[in-house]
């Protein structure tokens, strides 16, 4: 992914507002976040920590989905896949993140979700540049180029029901 600047990240949503756009916490370290690893550009509102936001280059563009997600709480799985990367972790690593629709229908209530690792940090565990708490990820026979695509695909058919 192409290195994104906050002018790039407030103006790639989606689903959201232009204000809303503009109140959002965009991370500051934009500049050492290792773009050249990153398939998208992924993170959590350190200030509202029911909130996420991602960032994607798709069909040539920055599309940014604002997400909402439940902290995990005892009781739920102790393991869980992310539906992205794939990557499997213990309980808290991956949620259930919605996203408003957009346009008319994200103004009448309506959302879409998918599991998601809570850090949206998929293209490190990929790469393996971070590591699940539960340990190493499956082995896959696919390449990692391979990986990253189905990761993007993953992505590009979520973003398509946002939009939808």
């Amino acid at each position: 992914m192409r290195a994104l600047d906050e002018q790039d990240v407030r103006t790639s949503f989606i689903n959201c507002s232009k204000g809303e756009a503009k109140r959002l916490a965009v991370p500051r370290d934009l500049d050492e976040r290792p773009w050249d690893d990153l398939d998208f550009l992924g993170w959590r509102d350190p200030g509202a920590p029911d909130r996420s936001y991602l960032v994607a280059d798709l069909d040539g563009r920055p599309t940014g989905v604002a997400l909402r997600f439940q902290p995990a709480r005892s009781g739920y799985f102790q393991r869980s896949m992310c539906a992205l990367c794939l990557t499997t972790h213990p309980r808290g690593g991956v949620a259930l993140m919605t996203a408003r629709k957009a346009g008319a229908a994200g103004r009448e209530g309506n959302s879409v979700g998918l599991y998601m690792c809570t850090d949206l940090a998929c293209s490190l565990y990929l790469r393996g540049r971070k590591v699940s708490q539960s340990g190493a990820r499956f082995e896959e026979s696919l390449t990692l180029e391979e990986q990253v695509a189905r990761t993007l695909g993953n992505l590009s058919a979520f973003v398509a029901k946002v939009t939808g």
